[in-house]
């Protein structure tokens, strides 16, 4: 039997991102045959994400391989970091050569930043809409996730296994995604119906938003007003 083909996957962390954007997809992707896995930000110091997460990255920048996927998740405080220009220049090195370049929630922020997103669909968090499209100029649709050519992109927090299962199909087959939805038993079964705005509702939504701007330095819209 033949080896299984390598690929290179580098997951970006930074202080105050959201853990499960990049677990989730995490998780997924380490189950992938012949994978080599890399957490990535500039130094190895530990990174606490906004959850109180505590993250070791083992790549840094300066060491970073070619990456053939590269991803980034958003966070409640990634605007202390999205405008850094040794992060932009990240991006754009490992863009000009990355099979896939991909984001989680509003990850794709830093792709639109570094100008990834010029002329693509892109999904992001509900309540990130209408930033992106207004400030950046990015094609945001409604979608749990979004494949435009080699862009990849997922919708809020947990469309991250969405995401990851999407990326996964792509590199390796259909079956090999089916066997790690399995493995994960992501099979699910919300206790709510109140996944998105649309079935939310307004009042909730409100609250929701009025929590996010408590909590985080970023700017939220409600997309159903």
């Amino acid at each position: 039997m033949p080896a299984p083909q390598k690929h290179v996957i580098g997951l970006v962390f930074y202080p105050g991102m959201t853990s499960l954007d990049m677990v989730g997809p995490h998780q997924v992707f380490g189950a992938l045959p012949g994978v080599e896995l890399h957490r990535i930000w500039k130094t190895l110091a530990p990174i606490t994400c906004d959850d109180g997460l505590v993250i070791v990255p083992d790549t840094t920048f300066s060491t970073c391989p070619p990456l053939d996927v590269i991803c980034v998740g958003g966070g409640l405080e990634q605007r202390a970091v999205v405008d850094d220009p040794e992060v932009l220049d990240f991006f754009h090195k490992q863009g000009k050569t990355a099979r896939f370049i991909t984001s989680v929630c509003s990850g794709a922020e830093f792709l639109a930043k570094a100008g990834l997103l010029e002329g693509y669909r892109a999904a992001t968090h509900w309540g990130m809409r209408e930033q992106l499209m207004t400030n950046q100029g990015v094609e945001i649709v409604n979608e749990r996730v979004v494949v435009d050519r080699n862009r990849i992109t997922g919708g809020g927090v947990t469309a991250g296994i969405d995401f990851g299962l999407t990326v996964a199909s792509i590199l390796c087959g259909e079956e090999t995604a089916k066997m790690i939805q399995l493995l994960l038993e992501y099979d699910p079964a919300p206790p709510f119906d109140a996944g998105s705005p649309e079935k939310a509702g307004p009042e909730l939504v409100e609250k929701a938003i009025a929590l996010m701007q408590q909590m985080s330095s970023l700017e939220f819209a409600n997309p159903v007003r």
